[in-house]
């Protein structure tokens, strides 16, 4: 079985043309990004796969299998989440405001 995530360093740029599936994003407050912040990844089911640290710029980014997930960013300024649906590959954005 293999994994269906990776966690590599945050931040930078990626291929668009890549045939993974990504799952970048960036994490903010008040329109702020916010570096430091634990993001998870969950599955469909809410089943943890994944955590990274935000770069300095709130950056972010899973490879992940292609599917439904939940992206949920936790710091000390506050918690948010997003929902995906990556059904394939390439980038999919991502953007969760933590109040």
């Amino acid at each position: 079985m293999s994994d269906s995530c990776g966690a590599p360093a945050q931040g930078g740029t990626i291929d668009v043309n890549t045939t993974e599936t990504v799952l970048e994003g960036k994490v903010v407050a008040d329109g702020t990004p916010v570096g430091g912040a634990f993001v998870r990844l969950l599955d469909s089911t809410g089943e943890f796969t994944a955590e990274v640290v935000t770069s300095p710029e709130g950056d972010f980014r899973f490879f992940a299998a292609p599917g439904s997930w939940t992206v949920r960013a936790l710091h000390r300024t506050g918690n948010g989440q997003s929902e995906v649906s990556a059904e394939g590959p390439g980038i999919h954005a991502v953007e969760i405001a933590v109040a």
